[in-house]
């Protein structure tokens, strides 16, 4: 779908490894058990913005730097290379890899005999049945059935490895310390704070870059996707590889200490394949890709069936489905295991002539009857065309309904359709 492999001319100057200038002060991880709780906080509102260990190397690079999730971050690069547009297709192009710090992102380890069981009221997936090294997506509800967070956990053998989103990580574990207070087991979090930076390589040449940091005789030939283990990069003990990642690429997240974050970022941009990226093209490829952002289309109110998330929970017959146990089950599903009837419904829409942005109306195919709304919308790079997605009354949400989106006090038709919108090329291990 998208163009074939160009090769943009880079000018940008080697970074020089300065593990430590410009970093933030570690911060002591903060440790919440079921019998009580040592310095944990939430961000105050009007907080001062925070750095990652990166920020100096974003300023150098050319980063055009953003509030995002409480902190400073890249949206976009500039210079030759820069750009949403250039930054989103190296990501899609054969042999490239980009570069994104997601360090912002709260990294969160569980210790104790119950963790599963604890995670499992908290979450809506199958935790107990991860086998090692083995991840998955997963939803944190709330009472009413509604999404809190989309997270990321990992059984990493003697704990459990989660990565929420960093813009609801304190409320996420002010969430998580209320319902250890009234949890009777054994299970103790550790929020790993600023102690730990993660960066996400993404795009088809990201396992040729990441292998040049890895140790000698790393099997990534046979590490799936949704996988991951403790290693060291570019010689740093102390670090962790997922195969994952938001952009419908192979990819890879790679946490390590904070103070050596600086280098190994500036060992894998030595590689001409590998290109800084920004939040700008994280979003439209995460978009292409029929990926949700946390706040714009999934929310508190929203069910994991009404987001089309229902599959986080396990197929029919399941013991998630069947068994329940995470809180807001009843919302969700009946007492056999299925999925309770929804009024609306997640979708994908493609064919407006413009884009059709956050909150644009979405009527039925006469334009007289409002039907729904877009909750993100952008101009995809790879189809060279609109795409949204947005929630649609569950009789209007079959794929090939046509529908009218009003853009700018105009109607334009449009039409429901499946997503991802650009076919997805998450890594297989060879058969």
């Amino acid at each position: 779908v998208c163009p074939p492999s160009f090769r943009t001319p880079r000018t940008m100057a080697s970074i020089a490894t300065r593990a430590s200038r410009g970093l933030l002060r570690r911060a002591s991880r903060t440790v919440v058990g079921n019998n009580g709780t040592r310095s944990f906080a939430a961000a105050a509102d009007g907080e001062p913005l925070r750095k990652t260990a990166l920020y100096d190397m974003h300023i150098e690079m050319g980063g055009d730097m953003v509030p995002f999730a409480g902190y400073e971050l890249p949206v976009l690069y500039k210079g030759e290379s820069g750009g949403v547009m250039k930054e989103h297709l190296w990501c899609r192009s054969e042999g490239k890899a980009s570069l994104f710090d997601v360090s912002h992102m709260g990294q969160i380890n569980w210790y104790g005999k119950d963790r599963a069981a604890f995670l499992e009221k908290v979450v809506v997936g199958d935790i107990a049945g991860l086998a090692p090294h083995h991840g998955r997506l997963s939803l944190i509800t709330n009472e009413n059935g509604g999404i809190m967070d989309d997270t990321v956990i990992t059984n990493a053998g003697d704990h459990v490895y989660m990565v929420v989103n960093g813009a609801t990580k304190f409320g996420d574990m002010k969430h998580f310390q209320e319902q250890l207070s009234t949890f009777d087991g054994d299970v103790t979090m550790e929020y790993l704070e600023d102690t730990m930076s993660l960066l996400a390589l993404q795009g088809p040449g990201a396992k040729t870059a990441v292998a040049k940091i890895l140790p000698d005789g790393f099997d990534l030939v046979n590490m799936p996707f949704m996988t991951g283990t403790d290693t060291t990069l570019d010689g740093v003990e102390g670090c962790r590889i997922t195969r994952c990642g938001y952009t419908g690429e192979d990819g890879f997240e790679l946490a390590m200490p904070e103070e050596y974050a600086v280098a190994i970022a500036s060992k894998l941009c030595e590689d001409d394949a590998v290109l800084p990226t920004g939040l700008g093209a994280r979003d439209s490829l995460r978009l292409e890709a029929g990926l949700c952002l946390y706040g714009n289309d999934l929310d508190e109110t929203t069910t994991p069936t009404e987001g089309a998330l229902g599959w986080t929970l396990g197929g029919p017959g399941s013991r998630r489905r069947t068994e329940g146990g995470f809180l807001g089950a009843d919302k969700v599903l009946t007492p056999e295991g299925k999925f309770r009837k929804v009024t609306r419904k997640r979708v994908g829409i493609q064919g407006m002539k413009a884009p059709a942005r956050e909150h644009t109306e979405i009527y039925d195919a006469t334009g007289e009857h409002k039907i729904g709304e877009v909750t993100s919308g952008t101009f995809s790079p790879c189809l060279k065309a609109p795409i949204a997605m947005g929630y649609v009354e569950t009789k209007s949400g079959k794929v090939g309904t046509d529908v009218m989106v009003k853009i700018r006090n105009k109607m334009q038709k449009a039409q429901v359709t499946k997503m991802p919108f650009v076919e997805a090329r998450y890594y297989r291990v060879p058969e």
